[in-house]
């Protein structure tokens, strides 16, 4: 079984900042790219940054310059620094962690999920 849990979600005003952590676990062979996604109300899920096991990152172009994505290959964990955040970065933030696992082999795993809500 392989675990993603995400936690640093919360409310914040308009400007603040929030630090998004996400570490997975269990019968894990290897990580290759990690990322968010995240979700508004009434729209799809969208890529908010990845970056890959080397660590060449992707960030969409909404958040360019305001968020950095790292992560800690030695504790399979990636985090989400997001800087002069604005109230249409509300939305549920997901952790996506493409892995090796040995019961299913590659594999996307995600989180369940973090409430991120910037008030104006």
């Amino acid at each position: 079984q392989v675990q993603v849990v995400e936690s640093g979600g919360g409310l914040v005003q308009s400007g603040g900042s929030l630090r998004l952590s996400c570490a997975a676990s269990g019968s894990i062979f290897s990580i290759n790219a990690m990322g968010w996604y995240r979700q508004a109300p009434g729209k799809e899920r969208e890529l908010v940054a990845s970056i890959s096991n080397s660590g060449s990152t992707n960030y969409a172009d909404a958040v360019k310059g305001r968020f950095t994505i790292s992560r800690e290959n030695a504790k399979n964990t990636v985090y989400l620094q997001m800087n002069s955040l604005k109230p249409e970065d509300t939305a549920v933030y997901y952790c996506k962690v493409s892995a090796i696992a040995y019961s299913l082999g590659k594999y996307d795993f995600w989180g369940q999920g973090t409430q991120v809500t910037v008030s104006s």
